[in-house]
Parts: structure tokens; sequence; C-alpha cells
């Protein structure tokens, strides 16, 4: 029998912010206020992710210009992660750079090998404002990266170069998405062969 309430379980699923929102290329703000509506954040974070089938959300994707992010995640060794991290930051990484299949919920059906480090290492606040430092390695910390990336205005396609950024942006717009709304993608697109 599990003790305490299952992450998400009182949330509300929220839109998810698709490639070509402006609100995914700009830095999130610092949390200041740790209350009743940052704890609802995070539990409709929790419900929004789980409903898309993710392992990680960062609040911009949800519309919210804040630094928290949401996981539940395993790793290589399949060892489960599950948590927040309030005003995250990204303080090591170390480990071989492997290049890994990389999704997000924001560029839904879009893959692409993108390259990590094996061991990262995130320190930040809960909800209470008490300090907390999350590590770790192969999958999980791919998770890390990505989201720490996400609430610093980026995606996983800013990883990406050559023809795999090309096939990636390619696969976006054939998907529906409009990365040339996200920046000066168009151009670059039109002159790769």
């Amino acid at each position: 029998m599990r003790r305490g309430t299952i992450p998400g379980s009182s949330g509300r699923v929220r839109p998810m912010r698709l490639l070509g929102d402006r609100g995914l290329a700009a830095p999130c703000e610092e949390v200041t206020a740790f209350d009743a509506e940052l704890a609802r954040l995070v539990e409709d974070m929790f419900a929004t992710m789980y409903a898309a089938s993710g392992v990680g959300l960062a609040a911009n994707q949800i519309g919210v210009p804040l630094r928290v992010f949401v996981y539940d995640c395993p790793d290589d060794e399949d060892r489960r992660h599950l948590g927040h991290i309030v005003n995250p930051r990204l303080v090591a990484t170390d480990g071989p750079v492997i290049r890994g299949p990389e999704g997000c919920l924001s560029v839904p059906g879009v893959e692409a090998g993108t390259p990590r480090f094996d061991e990262a290492v995130v320190e930040g606040v809960r909800l209470d404002g008490s300090p907390v430092t999350v590590r770790g390695t192969g999958f999980f910390a791919r998770c890390l990266q990505h989201e720490c990336d996400h609430l610093d205005g980026g995606l996983y396609l800013d990883h990406l170069t050559g023809a795999r950024r090309w096939r990636a942006l390619r696969a976006a717009r054939r998907a529906g998405l409009s990365p040339a709304e996200a920046g000066a993608e168009a151009p670059a697109l039109d002159r790769v062969g």
C-alpha cells in the first residue's frame, strides 16, 4: 500500500505549448513565492506530464514562465527517479558525451540522436524552499539536462547540427509544427539540400 498521494492525482491537465511558441524560447524567471499556487502548479505539471506519457516537464511547456520542472524518469539501470525541482541550476556534467534518442512533449512525434553528458547534477529547492541536489546518470541525466535547457529557453533541437538538425526540423514541419516562428529556422531549412 502506498503512503501519501500520487503526484498529479489532484492536478489539472493543461495545454502543451508546442514548437514555435515564443514562450519556449524565453528564459524562465526564478520562483519567489513558495505558496499554494506553486504547489498547484507542480501538481498540474505532474498531471500534464503523465497525460502526455512524458518523463519530464518544464513549467514553460504549459505556458508558465517559472523555473520549475517535474520528472518521473528511469535511469539506465531502470531505477525510477520521481520528483520536482524549483529554481534548478545544472551545476555539473561529467562522463562521456553520448548521442542518444531524445524527444520532447513540445515537439511531439520528432526524435533525434542528441549529444548529452552521461552524468548530471542539478541543485535547487523543493516546494517548501528546502535545498535539494539531484544526481543522474544515463537516461535520467539526459532528462535533467533537457529540462534545464527548457527553463533557459532552449530545446533539444538546439543541440543538433548539420543533417541531423535539418531532418528533425523537416519532420517537425511535416508534423504541422512551425519552427519558423521560433526564430530564423526557415531560411536555414531552405538552404540545406
